[in-house]
């Protein structure tokens, strides 16, 4: 049996009274819960104010004389105010973080019966928030001849059957939220919902999730986040190991992976224990998992189904629990069609799928983004940084426009902060400053059209290519662009033809874009497999 360990306050009237023999005849709560034969407590850590210390060892040795197996920890918290509710939610929830909690050794109850009525309210939302991870002990006099033990049952927590106290978990859903996001103040409406169906899968399921989007939409900033969270409730206990399946080439995928044993291969000079183990109990984040090889997506397939997998030159499994982020910034269900991407591996990622849009389809958030990338720089370099007023508006008003391209999202946003933050005189970054960045990012941009014609000659024959004017190559390529980072050819069209849609009353944007492309004699078909 696993230990268990019960959590709970003394109940400086329920546990106390006279300290002479006829206290055995009575109902104390705190000594009764170890008086049943069918609750063995291992371990009993007891909250208790600095005024009633005495009664606190004493009940100590009472529970020592009755039940010597139950190690008793006394933890001295006061409050100035008992019932201040932001008080002792405030202590409890330190208390709880600075806990050792190992849930997948230990078991854990929470003891409601004794504190006053706030205290037990903040145990109880503690304990549904998953700060403390346990169930909830509720102990009783018996019914009948009185006697010491009492009885005792666990608590069901359905919040479903206790609306009134269901609301106020709002606060504590909205911090948690914001935990995601990193305390940035996003406005865009599809991605505050997206993130708000995260932290309830988070915390609520142990499957693989995949995070889809272009390079640069913060999927490895969020995968972190997700095990952050995941950390403060106590649901993982091991690391957050990350790795770039697009630098796993070759025969040092499957080593870096699963590990290998001495004298496996050349160069195999001693054992190494792999990727996957490294995130024994913790979280894998495997991000480009696209980029893997079909053998290497094999083994991955096992080990997250059977939490076992075998090294390179061992002739014996090894076991591993952990949960499985992947990024991708491919259509997975594209390379399944095209035989780069396992069917079965797909459809087991496929269950939690979120699509992180690039920061040009975002670009209401630039402005907290903005503030969160000064808050960086100066937690990196130990130097604040800020705009005058005109030198925001102006920075503003470029990244908000539709000029503004931002190919590489949200770190083109964090490099070109860094950058005027670091030209700044004396931090105060001013309009001269703004107006040479934004020329800056209109020359990275512009450069990267030189590759206009590598990216048409993927879709495009050379006889076909030569016939088209320099003008629509541009328009062109900035079609394929967006085509390969939608969904489907409607999709692609809404984005192309936002600004003139308005203007219709009626919109047909996947049949338009479908002619512009025949023009070139290409189809959704070749671009999105290209």
């Amino acid at each position: 049996m696993r230990p268990l360990i019960v959590i709970g306050f003394l109940g400086s009237t329920l546990d106390g009274g006279k300290f002479a023999s006829s206290r055995w005849n009575k109902w104390r709560p705190t000594v009764g819960l170890t008086m049943h034969e069918d609750l063995r407590v291992d371990r009993l850590i007891l909250i208790h104010g600095g005024l009633h210390r005495r009664l606190a060892e004493y009940v100590a040795e009472d529970i020592a004389s009755v039940s010597p197996e139950t190690s008793v920890e006394l933890r001295q918290l006061d409050f100035k105010d008992p019932w201040d509710f932001e008080e002792v939610y405030g202590k409890l929830l330190d208390f709880a973080r600075a806990e050792p909690f190992d849930p997948d050794v230990e078991d854990y109850l929470v003891h409601i019966t004794t504190g006053t009525h706030v205290a037990q309210i903040c145990l109880f939302l503690l304990t549904e928030a998953r700060y403390l991870p346990g169930r909830l002990l509720q102990t009783q006099p018996a019914r009948g001849a009185p006697g010491p033990a009492g009885s005792w049952n666990t608590i069901d927590l359905d919040l479903s059957r206790y609306d009134s106290i269901a609301t106020r978990f709002a606060v504590a859903s909205a911090a948690s939220t914001s935990f995601l996001k990193s305390g940035i103040d996003t406005h865009n409406a599809a991605f505050n919902r997206m993130i708000d169906e995260i932290e309830r899968v988070a915390l609520r399921s142990k499957a693989p999730i995949l995070l889809m989007g272009p390079t640069g939409a913060g999927k490895s900033l969020l995968a972190r986040r997700i095990y952050e969270l995941k950390k403060l409730k106590h649901q993982v206990a091991g690391p957050f190991v990350e790795v770039n399946c697009a630098t796993l080439k070759g025969d040092g995928a499957m080593s870096a992976l699963f590990g290998h044993r001495k004298g496996a291969f050349t160069g195999a000079a001693a054992d190494r224990p792999g990727l996957l183990r490294a995130a024994d109990k913790g979280m894998l984040f495997l991000d480009e998992i696209g980029e893997l090889g079909l053998d290497e997506q094999a083994m991955i397939l096992r080990a997250i189904e059977d939490k076992r997998f075998l090294p390179v030159g061992a002739d014996k499994e090894v076991g591993s629990e952990f949960q499985l982020i992947a990024g991708t910034n491919r259509e997975l269900g594209e390379a399944v069609a095209a035989g780069a991407f396992r069917e079965d591996l797909y459809a087991r990622l496929n269950l939690w799928t979120f699509r992180l849009p690039g920061l040009a389809d975002r670009r209401e958030d630039i402005e907290p983004n903005l503030d969160y990338e000064l808050d960086r720089y100066a937690e990196r370099e130990g130097d604040r940084a800020s705009f005058n007023k005109e030198a925001r508006q102006r920075y503003l008003a470029f990244a908000m426009a539709p000029e503004a391209r931002w190919p590489g999202n949200f770190r083109d946003l964090a490099a070109s902060v860094t950058r005027m933050a670091t030209l700044s005189p004396k931090g105060r970054i001013d309009l001269d400053c703004v107006e040479a960045e934004i020329a800056r990012l209109k020359r990275l941009w512009s450069g990267q059209l030189v590759d206009v014609l590598d990216v048409l000659a993927e879709v495009l024959d050379p006889e076909a290519l030569a016939d088209i004017d320099p003008f629509d190559r541009v328009q062109l390529v900035e079609t394929i662009r967006v085509c390969r980072g939608s969904r489907s050819l409607s999709d692609a069209g809404r984005t192309l033809f936002a600004a003139s849609r308005k203007r219709r009353t009626t919109a047909n944007d996947a049949d338009r874009l479908r002619k512009y492309l025949s023009r070139f004699g290409l189809d959704w078909a070749i671009i999105s497999r290209s």
